[in-house]
């Protein structure tokens, strides 16, 4: 089984996403169809054989198949489909003083990548100017979050 780019694969198709999963949980934790299963709480393994060849899944099942296989391509290709982007918002790190400065480091960063790839009219490689532009929205996607927690704060256990 060759190695994936995981990060930055976006699937095609809903069977292509499901086939994913499965191929990421083998790949990197080693799982097969029947711990998949196991873990999703299914009675039957052959039911998630059944919708992964045939590429439908019921959607309540969606969440429990993606976190057993702890990816999320048929969430992906769902945004996808629907001309959305996702964006990862990290979590669990405290906001520090530097990063508002890296905030604005990143997004000049990709406004100057951006302004590169279009003055030489598509004909530049695209791929620094879409990773610095996902960087800086992944940082924002993480302020997002910890605004967002001032508003509904977390209880302390």
């Amino acid at each position: 089984m060759s190695g994936r780019a995981w990060k930055t694969y976006q699937p095609s198709t809903l069977r292509d996403a499901l086939q994913a999963c499965k191929d990421y949980a083998l790949q990197k934790h080693r799982l097969s169809v029947e711990r998949l299963a196991e873990r999703m709480g299914l009675e039957d393994h052959w039911a998630l054989y059944k919708w992964i060849a045939n590429g439908r899944m019921p959607l309540v099942n969606v969440p429990a198949y993606e976190h057993a296989c702890g990816c999320n391509f048929v969430t992906r290709w769902l945004a996808a489909t629907s001309g959305k982007l996702l964006v990862d918002m990290p979590k669990g790190l405290a906001p520090q003083p530097g990063d508002l400065v890296a905030l604005n480091t990143s997004c000049a960063q990709a406004l100057q990548l951006l302004t590169e790839f279009y003055a030489a009219n598509g004909q530049a490689d695209a791929a620094p100017a879409l990773e610095a532009l996902r960087t800086h929205l992944e940082q924002v996607a993480f302020h997002h979050r910890n605004v967002a927690a001032y508003r509904a704060p977390e209880l302390e256990f």
